[in-house]
């Protein structure tokens, strides 16, 4: 029953859940209810904090179409749980795309029934001949899923794309708009069109935050101590409490306030719908749904949903979804019907597919153009949290939780002290119950000793270091909205770089162009502008293949385009919608060149050239751009038809990739040394585009190259050229990687350039070294029957070796044992394309990790690959860092571990960390700043786990004589002491460099671990040592243990106390464990080499001298004020000195454990994580002192840990594997072809040599 009726939702895609059933059960619910009473409400919390065993305790198992509630996991690594309430509509109908237009539309509820949108219009009446349908469904962040009886499962209406429309339906079904009775007919299913970003009271929010088991456990160590009447200590904790719910609470409500006031600014604004036969209205944004016809304003508009444009053009602004302020040309969707020779170009309309002709919630259009007479019209397609923007929103509103092992072993951590506690604690019961003491008595101090045992300022001081190293990042302009992920920062061992913009300038220069005639190339020339090429095809094409437009008078566009149409020195003219009458209706924008530019007429000296003339010659060069075809980045290029005045013929030009345009060519228009040339090119670092130029048929009029598909112009075309530009690294791009390379970072390029020229950038900025050889894999889809097959070559010939001595930076992976008599191996790199990638992914894909761990250069890389991408690293147990500039690495920012947004536009809302300095250096300074962080929280975890041990012990030891630690006592070490310390000690910057070594990942780690364990028996033993040498004095009185040691403090009263505290015990241990607090700090707040030095810190160094100092003098100066305050006793000097040389023990072994033993003998020998996936080249050979060493290190190792181990992190273990493998890497000139192989277990692949 339960796997039959387990239901999928959001298959396949990233939210994707399973989903079962469940009604409410009666006997269930009382049962439930009775048990919370019975618990003091506790069973009510531990439902709320788990979902399914909420639904698991109040339902019984039922059909999912049955369901009232949802039960849903996500199928992701983390398997969160959601419940959700199933509600009920009663509506006219089941689809919303239905027509109903003589139906009236109304809902009709009961009990169980709610209206689905909020703002059902109150005009509609109840018409109750209508024959309603019950249509079920619930919300789960911010969607609404629907029961479909087609697929028997709950789904997301999304808008007009369920309905799989072709590009031609949109146009013949769609393009009339909705009457009213549809509209809110449709309006029960979609709701109103608005990104409603709820800010939820201040109430709500406060009993969000004050139901955290965090602080359920505070309040349960308030009343067991107000039991105990530890008022004192109670209030400061209250208090504490208070102060952090409040911080906690401003800062959330902050956010969810800026994120509200930042959807709501253009949420709600007025729009024209089109109603058919010319129609309109005026209505609010938020009545919209999927199917309505909106009229586009010529001064433009923020769009507030997902359009597609059907009628006109339109200049875009776009940043909030892309990242880049470069405005877009949007033109209508194509009409196939119209094309006589389109029949089987009938697309499938997707907003991904043809975003070119979608208009995005959130975009800014500009301006619009449009045909005389006629209106820009869109046909809406997506409202809401469904449009680009809301699925934006609900990233933020919703986002995944933060998978890192320190959080993993915090539990763990945290099990360990309730571990503790609970031996303690059944040592304590006993103990209690020898010495017969009231039951109260006994159930209070044992349960005592959980709240010492698990510390409840732990979570405050866990984040204290998180919150210290925001700020710093904030200083250097690096922002976060998951502050949580700094600690994942300091892990990161690998980082994508994407390159335009980010390792290079964003702008590029032109360097020149190269012409072709008769299928040869003519000597590359400088300028564009030259008198002699002002009428050649090649600078024409310049001149109109391009998407800029006018705004404000002002040339705006691509700066790729800006740049190639300033070359030509040309002008761009915009015609008014008066000109546009005389050409057929349609607006076009024309180009000509300046006068100057123009050859001199040819006329007889007496003749004067008049004005006129000269204007009608400039005319007769005008050229108007009758259609475009967008740059699409699948295609790698764009194209526009174009009509020269006074020709009747149309042209049609193409721009750009040189093989894409090379592949549309006729073969002997394209020059024979082609390739070679490019190469040249691309090897110097070059961006090149590739022009062609193609005489259309007289027959093509303008209405039908209106209407006809871009694969019909975009062929049979004659190459005209190459432009070649030049893109600058940043000065700063190549010592930030070099220090990257020093830290045994790898670092990856992935951009939508040019392989060669990608390679060619990746050894100028030093991502490749000079003597590193590259392998470019070229993947070829299976074709006529033959298989898929991926053949290697290289991309030039590597430098000479040096034979300097290699150095240890210089890149390989390493193994975690670092053994260092493996064979040294040559660098390799690979590279490859988008379409290689995507044939390896398909077919390859037990070649895919391997290629991944040497993969260098990704080029032609579309936005969902560079997603792919960091997923497969990923998959290897790489912790990936992903640095963009926002434009099309939105996927890939959200995806990766810490991805960096060089772009503070909207579009990087969603990535973790933003850089308001468009510069990589802000990736070494999150990488420092994590690594900070993370070593910081190591600290405080140890620190705060050693106070608890610390004072449980001494706790424990005072138990056994009937004694205990103070009220004030506990309200100073855990007040003046712990908070100051901990509080301080999170304080230390980072180091001012990255160095080759990672802090360890988790909690549970040897070298963690054994500083822990050390430092527990270190200060167990001084206090034992303390408890035991104290009774054997002679001034230690067993008959008088309660009584002052010092004669005016001597208690003659002859009843004893049920729980004295003023002993000398308690004031031994009260001491020495103070000290010890102080000890610990210092010993585990560590500097180099991921943080500042501890006596940098002096806010820290002051605390700490300031308590040692005070300490000190009150234990030889005892202050009768004090003494009484702190409920301590006067015990002889000749004690007090001895507690100073326990004391002075306590810190000389502490010290010599953690910084010798720990730090330098076994951490660089057993423990060392120094190679643990580090990218370095092993050395040719140790010189003796290494050789000494590489044989202490021999010995030790194989002291501690016998078993060779085998490395944890999936990539070593794969290094491991091919570095032994005399296959790996492939030869050059070899092919790798996807054949399975003689026995069922080998890969699906085989590597077969071509001679």
């Amino acid at each position: 029953m339960e796997k039959e009726d387990l239901k999928i939702v959001n298959s396949g895609l990233e939210d994707e859940m399973e989903l079962s059933g469940y009604r409410l059960c009666r006997w269930k619910l009382v049962l439930v209810g009775l048990g919370g009473l019975c618990t003091g409400g506790f069973l009510f919390l531990l439902l709320y904090w788990m979902p399914e065993w909420c639904v698991k305790a109040t339902c019984t198992r039922t059909a999912v179409r049955d369901a009232e509630v949802a039960l849903l996991r996500s199928t992701d690594e983390f398997k969160r749980w959601f419940r959700a309430r199933v509600r009920i509509i009663l509506a006219p109908g089941k689809n919303p795309y239905d027509n109903l237009a003589s139906q009236t539309a109304s809902p009709q509820g009961n009990d169980h029934a709610h209206n689905l949108s909020d703002s059902a219009p109150e005009k509609i009446t109840r018409n109750q001949g209508d024959q309603h349908v019950q249509i079920r469904y619930f919300t789960l962040h911010s969607t609404k899923y629907f029961w479909s009886d087609t697929i028997h499962n709950f789904e997301v209406l999304k808008g007009l794309e369920d309905l799989s429309m072709t590009c031609s339906s949109v146009h013949s079904k769609h393009s009339v708009g909705l009457n009213k009775n549809q509209q809110e007919y449709r309006r029960f299913f979609f709701g109103l069109n608005e990104i409603d970003v709820k800010v939820p009271s201040l109430f709500k929010l406060l009993i969000k935050e004050v139901l955290n088991p965090f602080y359920i456990f505070q309040l349960f160590s308030v009343i067991l101590w107000c039991t105990d009447e530890y008022y004192y200590y109670a209030m400061a904790i209250v208090i504490m409490s208070v102060i952090s719910i409040a911080t906690s609470l401003y800062t959330i409500k902050k956010q969810y306030v800026m994120l509200h006031d930042m959807v709501a600014t253009h949420s709600t604004v007025r729009v024209t719908v089109y109603r058919g036969e010319n129609e309109t209205e005026e209505a609010l944004s938020t009545d919209l749904v999927p199917g309505d016809v909106i009229v586009i304003p010529s001064n433009g508009i923020i769009m507030p949903c997902d359009a597609v444009l059907i009628c006109g053009t339109c200049i875009v602004n776009e940043s909030m979804l892309t990242g880049e302020s470069v405005p877009v040309t949007k033109t209508d969707l194509p009409n196939p019907q119209l094309d006589k020779k389109g029949g089987d170009g009938d697309m499938i309309y997707g907003t991904e597919e043809h975003k070119r002709h979608t208009l995005f919630c959130g975009t800014n259009v500009i301006q619009t153009r449009y045909y005389t007479g006629e209106m820009v019209k869109a046909v809406v397609v997506r409202t809401g949290f469904s449009t680009a923007k809301g699925q934006l929103i609900r990233s933020i509103l919703y986002p995944k939780p933060t998978d890192f092992k320190l959080y993993r072993d915090a539990y763990l951590f945290l099990l360990c002290l309730v571990a503790v506690a609970s031996i303690v604690f059944v040592y304590s019961l006993v103990m209690k119950i020898i010495n017969q003491e009231p039951v109260k008595e006994i159930i209070v101090k044992s349960l005592d000793i959980i709240t010492i045992t698990v510390p409840p300022a732990l979570p405050a001081a866990m984040t204290a270091g998180i919150v210290y190293a925001q700020r710093r990042l904030k200083k250097v302009g690096i922002f976060s909205i998951s502050p949580q992920r700094i600690n994942i920062c300091g892990q990161l061992n690998l980082v994508c770089f994407d390159k335009t913009g980010t390792l290079t300038e964003d702008g590029l220069d032109m360097w020149g162009i190269q012409r072709t005639e008769d299928g040869r190339f003519h000597h590359s020339e400088e300028k564009a502008d030259d008198k002699s090429l002002v009428t050649t095809k090649f600078v024409s094409c310049m001149a109109t293949c391009h998407s800029l437009t006018k705004i404000e008078g002002q040339l705006s566009g691509d700066p790729l385009d800006l740049k190639m149409f300033e070359a030509t020195g040309w002008i761009l003219v915009e015609a008014t919608e008066e000109e546009t009458a005389q050409h057929d209706r349609i607006e076009l924008t024309y180009v000509k060149p300046p006068n100057q530019l123009l050859p001199p007429p040819v006329i007889s000296p007496e003749q004067d050239m008049e004005l006129s003339e000269l204007y009608e010659l400039s005319a007769s060069y005008m050229i108007g751009i009758v259609r475009q075809f967008s740059f699409s980045s699948a295609l790698q290029r764009m194209s526009v038809v174009v009509r020269q005045i006074g020709e009747r013929r149309m042209d049609a030009y193409l721009k750009g990739a040189p093989e894409v345009v090379a592949s549309l060519c006729k073969k002997e228009s394209v020059p024979e040394d082609f390739a070679e040339v490019l190469e040249d090119y691309t090897k110097q670092g070059f961006r090149v585009i590739a022009l062609a130029h193609r005489r259309l048929e007289s027959k093509l009029t303008f209405h039908k190259v209106q209407n006809i598909n871009r694969d019909q112009i975009e062929k049979n075309m004659d190459f005209l050229g190459l432009i070649i530009m030049q893109n600058k690294l940043k000065t700063e791009t190549p010592g930030v990687l070099e220090d990257l390379r020093r830290a045994n970072i790898r670092t990856v390029m992935v951009t939508g350039d040019n392989m060669l020229t990608a390679i060619s950038v990746a050894r100028d900025c030093g991502m490749i070294l000079p003597q590193d050889r590259v392998i470019i894999a070229d993947a070829l889809p299976p074709k006529d029957g033959q298989a898929a097959k991926i053949n290697w070559h290289y991309a030039d010939k590597p430098g000479k070796p040096s034979n300097k001595p290699t150095k240890l930076e210089e890149m390989e992976i390493i193994m975690e044992d670092g053994n260092s008599e493996t064979r040294p191996q040559e660098q390799y790199h690979f590279a490859m394309s988008g379409k290689s990638f995507a044939v390896i992914i398909e077919h390859f894909q037990d070649l895919l990790q391997k290629l991944v761990l040497h993969g260098t250069v990704f080029a032609r890389m579309a936005p969902d690959q560079k997603t792919q991408l960091v997923e497969t690293l990923e998959s290897v147990d790489y912790f990936v860092g992903m640095c963009g500039d926002g434009a099309n690495d939105c996927g890939a920012l959200k995806r990766a571990h810490a991805g960096i947004s060089l772009s503070e536009l909207e579009a990087s809302v969603a990535s973790p960390f933003t850089s308001t300095t468009p510069s990589i250096t802000c990736v070494p300074n999150l990488i420092r700043e994590g690594r900070a962080a993370l070593i910081t929280s190591f600290c405080v975890f140890k620190f705060m786990a050693l106070y608890s041990i610390i004072q449980c012990l001494s706790v424990a030891l005072l138990y056994s004589i009937r004694s205990n630690l103070g009220d004030f006592q506990f309200l100073f070490i855990d007040i003046a002491i712990i908070l100051l310390i901990v509080f301080t000690m999170s304080l230390n910057s980072a180091w001012k460099e990255l160095v080759a070594r990672r802090p360890p990942s988790g909690l549970v780690s040897v070298p963690l671990l054994f500083s822990v364990l050390t430092q527990i028996l270190i200060c167990l033993g001084f206090q034992i040592m303390s408890f035991l040498l104290i009774q054997k004095f002679d001034w230690y009185s067993k008959p008088d243990i309660y009584n002052c040691s010092a004669p005016h403090h001597m208690d003659n009263s002859s009843e004893p106390k049920e729980e004295n505290i003023m002993n000398d015990v308690n004031t031994t241990l009260f001491f020495i464990s103070s000290f010890q607090y102080l000890i610990v700090a210092v010993v585990f707040s560590k500097g180099k080499p991921f943080r500042q030095p501890s006596y940098k810190n002096w806010p820290f160094v002051l605390s700490a001298l300031i308590l040692t100092i005070f300490l000190f003098f009150i234990m030889f100066v005892p202050i009768s004020g004090i003494y009484q305050f702190l409920e301590l006793v006067c015990v002889p000097l000749s004690w007090r000195v001895a507690m100073v040389i326990i004391v002075l023990g306590n810190t000389i072994v502490s010290v010599l454990i953690e910084t010798v033993v720990l730090d330098v003998i076994l951490w660089k020998h057993v423990f060392s994580r120094d190679k643990q996936g580090s990218y370095g080249v092993s050395p040719a050979g140790p010189t003796p002192q290494e050789g000494i060493e590489l044989y202490g290190t021999k010995c030790l190792s194989w002291l501690c840990c016998r078993r060779r181990k085998v490395p944890k992190a999936r990539y070593m273990h794969l290094a491991q594997e091919l570095s032994v493998d005399p296959d790996w890497p492939p030869k050059p000139k070899s092919t790798t072809e996807a054949k399975p192989g003689p026995h069922p277990d080998d890969c699906s692949y085989q590597i077969e040599a071509v001679s």
